[in-house]
C-alpha cells in the first residue's frame, strides 16, 4: 500500500507536468498568434485613418483602400518632410527615446505628453489630378484615465475638419469613452481650426454649441459628464495644431510645399 508521502509526491509530479505542458501550449499559441495580432493591429490603425478621412468602405479591403494613402515623415521643428523611411519609423517608440524626443516644459505640455518626438508621420490623400486633397494627422493627449491616441483629418484648405477619431484610449465607458460615439464624432466635420490670424480657435466647450452663435464653426459640444476627457481633447487639439505641433508643416503646405 502506497504511503501518504508517496501520494503527495505523485500529486506534485502530476501538477508540475500539467503546469509545464500548459505553459508550453500557451507559449506556442502566443508565438503562432503574434503575426495575426500584429496584422490585425496594423489593419485597425489603417481603418481609423480612413475613417477619420471619411473614406472607409466596408465592402473593400482595408489594404486596397489604403493604397491611395501616401505616408511621409515630418520634422516638427521645421515643418518640412524628413528623409526618413516611414515604414521603418516608429513614432511611439521615438516619443520615449531621449535621442529622438525632447522633454516638454510644464507650460508647453498642455496635452500631458511628457516628451515630444522630433518627427511625426502624416498621411496624405491626392485627388485624381495629383493635387493634395486630404491630410490626416496623428494626435494624442491625456484625458482622465489614459492617453488618447487618434487622428484629425483636414480638407485641402488645411483648416476645415473632415473628421476626428480615436483608435486607443482607456476612458470610462459611457462618459469619457463617448469619444467613440458616432453622434459625437459626427459633430466635427465642417468645423474650422484656425481663425483669420492663424490662431488655433477650434475647441471643445462645456455644454452644447448654439449653431446660431458667432464662432460656432470653431466649437464642438463637450462630452456629458466627462469634463476632464473633454478638456483633454481640447488641449491635444490646441497642442498638435499649434506651433509645437503641425502648424509649421501646414503653413509650408499653404505656401506650396513642405
Amino acid at each position: 500500500m502506497a504511503s501518504k508521502n508517496d501520494s503527495i509526491i505523485k500529486t506534485l509530479v502530476v501538477a508540475t507536468v500539467l503546469c509545464v505542458v500548459c505553459s508550453v501550449i500557451v507559449s506556442l499559441a502566443a508565438v503562432k498568434l503574434k503575426p495575426i495580432q500584429t496584422k490585425n493591429k496594423e489593419l485597425d490603425f489603417k481603418r481609423n485613418i480612413l475613417s477619420a478621412a471619411g473614406m472607409l468602405k466596408e465592402d473593400v479591403s482595408i489594404d486596397e483602400q489604403f493604397k491611395s494613402v501616401q505616408v511621409k515623415v515630418v520634422d516638427l521643428s521645421t515643418g518640412k518632410y524628413a528623409d526618413i523611411d516611414p515604414n521603418a519609423y516608429d513614432q511611439r517608440k521615438a516619443s520615449k527615446d531621449p535621442a529622438q524626443s525632447e522633454v516638454l516644459t510644464q507650460d508647453a505640455d498642455i496635452a500631458g505628453l511628457g516628451r515630444l518626438e522630433n518627427y511625426a508621420k502624416v498621411f496624405l490623400i491626392q485627388n485624381d489630378q495629383g493635387a493634395l486633397d486630404k491630410i490626416i494627422l496623428p494626435i494624442r493627449g491625456y484625458g482622465l484615465w489614459s492617453t488618447l491616441r487618434g487622428f484629425i483629418a483636414l480638407e485641402e484648405d488645411f483648416n476645415t475638419v473632415i473628421g476626428l477619431g480615436y483608435y486607443e484610449h482607456g476612458e470610462t465607458p459611457g462618459l469619457g469613452g463617448e469619444v467613440d460615439n458616432p453622434k459625437w464624432k459626427g459633430m466635427w466635420p465642417g468645423k474650422r481650426v484656425y481663425d483669420a490670424q492663424g490662431q488655433v480657435e477650434l475647441s471643445v466647450v462645456k455644454g452644447a454649441v448654439d449653431p446660431k452663435q458667432a464662432g460656432a464653426e470653431y466649437k464642438v459640444d463637450g462630452l456629458s459628464g466627462a469634463t476632464l476627457t473633454s478638456n483633454g481633447v481640447d488641449n491635444m487639439i490646441k497642442f498638435w495644431m499649434g506651433q509645437m505641433g503641425y502648424y509649421p508643416f501646414l503653413q509650408n503646405l499653404q505656401k506650396g510645399g513642405a
